[in-house]
């Protein structure tokens, strides 16, 4: 039967969309001649991950990515681009209205149930509007969601309602952040449909066009992640991926530092105060991983000698497999409330107006900026 969106006769993989083939197990989209008896047909790689959440390394060319991202603009689409809270500058696609065109475009932010309960909604919802206004990002709505816990599903649903028409739905996003988690969610409760999409912690967990019949004949589109370099999600070997990618709310630790002390954040980043008036600074990190203490001027020997032991994750056979650290330095102006923000990591809220001269060190590549504070 013919992919009704590209024509191929290609049989999919059910879970991740990629062509099913049989020859070559060690390829994307192997799976046993005896398996392809099965309804739905599923690829080795999702069955893995379904039944022992355990991830085959595959390659897939990011060019292909882009590839498949600029069909779009030539189609009568609507575009729900999914990003994570938690990774905002991270996951979002860099230059996506050149690639849609005159579409119009969902903005889906995703993992909101990672923040704090206390956190006040409105003002997420305004520093998101902002961001996306900075990065030149035109929207015509803005749904904040947890596909997690179920929360702003809804809306999200009645949005795209709202816009779709007679429209095909792509969905689009970089990799973790919880496309096919969110059409899942579709599936199960407005499709009779009987498969769902891979979802696992492990990025690019999608690797082709799955293509979703809806109720009118038009079809919803889960894309293939965009792997980003710089998140931290990507350079991490899967045994610390857990460790960087948080499952429940985050828990902000609040620190009273004097100028010349340093945190370090496990041996994945550390964050040096250098120069200012003794003040309070937030950490908004996953659980496991540890926030240590130290003098600036100790710093450097503390890494060398506790580095994948005291200062974990990674462990010292891992942290060898992290590109060396690059510094970024950050002087924020008196009268600002700024975050520190490390792609994949989390980030660091100077709490205080009254200015300070900051550092960052991160393996190099990964994103590291300062940013107007989100909570």
């Amino acid at each position: 039967m013919k992919d009704p969106i590209d024509g191929s006769q290609a049989v999919k993989c059910s879970g991740c969309g990629i062509a099913i083939q049989t020859e070559q197990p060690e390829l994307p989209g192997y799976t046993p001649e005896k398996a392809m008896d099965r309804d739905p047909v599923i690829c080795q790689r999702c069955f893995r991950i379904k039944n022992y959440n355990e991830a085959s390394s595959v390659a897939v060319d990011q060019d292909e990515f882009l590839r498949l991202l600029s069909q779009i603009g030539g189609k009568n689409a609507l575009v729900i681009h999914i990003v994570d809270l938690f990774d905002f500058e991270g996951s979002l696609i860099s230059g996506l209205q050149r690639f849609v065109g005159n579409n119009p475009v969902i903005l889906a932010v995703n993992k909101i149930d990672l923040l704090p309960k206390v956190t006040n909604w409105n003002k997420v919802l305004n520093w998101v509007q902002k961001q996306c206004k900075e990065h030149g990002l035109k929207t015509e709505e803005i749904v904040l969601c947890s596909a997690k816990k179920n929360q702003g599903f809804d809306r999200l649903l009645d949005t795209v309602g709202s816009y779709r028409g007679d429209r095909d739905v792509y969905v689009v996003g970089a990799t973790n952040v919880g496309k096919s988690t969110l059409i899942n969610r579709l599936i199960r409760d407005y499709s009779d449909l009987e498969q769902e999409l891979t979802v696992s912690r492990y990025p690019g967990t999608t690797l082709d066009m799955v293509n979703i019949p809806l109720d009118d004949g038009r079809f919803m589109i889960d894309t293939p992640g965009i792997v980003y370099p710089w998140r931290y999600s990507e350079l991490v070997t899967r045994e610390d991926l857990g460790a960087v990618m948080p499952d429940n709310p985050l828990k902000p630790a609040v620190y009273q530092l004097n100028e010349g002390q340093t945190l370090f954040f496990g041996a994945m980043a550390r964050f040096d105060f250098i120069q200012g008036e003794r003040q309070s600074f937030t950490c908004f990190v996953g659980s496991r991983v540890g926030i240590h203490r130290t003098k600036l001027e100790r710093a450097d020997e503390l890494y060398a000698e506790h580095a994948g032991e005291l200062l974990s994750p990674p462990n010292r056979e891992n942290i060898g497999k992290l590109p060396e650290w690059t510094r970024h330095e950050f002087r924020i102006k008196r009268g600002t409330r700024m975050d520190l923000f490390v792609s994949g990591l989390g980030w660091v809220k100077v709490n205080s107006d009254q200015g300070a001269l900051c550092a960052i060190h991160a393996p190099r590549g990964v994103k590291v900026l300062a940013r107007p504070s989100l909570i």
